[in-house]
């Protein structure tokens, strides 16, 4: 179902950006004109891997943590639209009744996102409209106290979101807010755009398409985006290109991921 054109967004979202990469509807002609723009400036081939490499590489952790670990309990933020293959679908196939809460500053995100769901659904996920720069405002939300116990362990996604989140909105103080209601056993999920790893013109490009957006777009070294998993001890393979998580073959090597458990 798309979103309503008759009711046009100002700006283009990163979420909405995002689900247009992912060949879906639920976007503005705003965000379809800055999505061109990144595929004109890096490549329509590049952008559908870095895009779908992430979020093939969401899938794969959620399996493990649901599988392997038997997380019942997840938050995804920044998580854009329910869409097919998401966390809550991942989940439920180890562990039926996992309780998830999607996360986005985007408040098409809530309105359009709840039409995705089932109501069966519904009972057991949540999607809130909060900004992570405010983590009180996710912590503290009915729509996540109702459904997350944080006696219990927890994971926390940040797949793709945290290089929208610049230096002075303290990323390492959000992490750490989030950080200290978990319990040992939580885990951290984090992916993330590598600096090293990308052209100068192209980082430039990127940022400059991305400044005219909700949010600006920034890019880490491998250090910076380590240094996020503070407090958690990373599981093999560690902080590797998202296509290389768990999986072998070709890759790019723009977007970085690891999963971290709080010991």
């Amino acid at each position: 179902m798309a979103i309503d054109e008759a009711n046009p967004a100002e700006k283009p979202s990163p979420a909405r950006m995002y689900d247009y990469f992912l060949h879906g509807d639920n976007n503005f002609a705003v965000d379809r004109a800055a999505g061109d723009a990144v595929i004109g400036q890096v490549g329509e081939l590049l952008t559908k891997d870095v895009v779908w490499e992430n979020r093939n590489f969401l899938g794969r952790v959620v399996q493990h943590l649901a599988a392997e670990h038997g997380i019942r309990q997840y938050i995804d933020i920044g998580a854009g639209l329910p869409s097919q293959e998401n966390t809550h679908q991942v989940a439920r196939r180890s562990v039926p009744d996992a309780r998830v809460v999607y996360v986005d500053n985007d408040p098409v995100v809530a309105t359009q996102g709840a039409t995705l769901l089932s109501d069966e659904e519904k009972r057991i996920t949540s999607l809130l409209t909060a900004d992570l720069r405010d983590p009180a405002s996710i912590l503290e939300h009915p729509g996540l106290t109702g459904l997350i116990d944080f006696d219990e362990p927890v994971a926390l996604l940040c797949v793709a979101v945290f290089h929208f989140i610049t230096d002075d909105d303290d990323p390492d103080g959000i992490l750490r807010a989030f950080r200290d209601r978990m319990v040992p056993g939580s885990y951290l999920a984090l992916s993330h755009l590598n600096a090293d790893e990308a052209p100068d013109e192209e980082r430039a490009k990127m940022e400059a398409i991305y400044r005219n957006a909700t949010s600006p777009m920034v890019f880490r070294s491998f250090g910076a985006i380590e240094k996020l998993f503070t407090g958690f001890e990373l599981e093999s393979p560690g902080l590797v290109p998202t296509g290389l998580w768990h999986r072998s073959g070709d890759t790019n090597r723009r977007m970085y991921g690891a999963l971290g458990r709080r010991n």
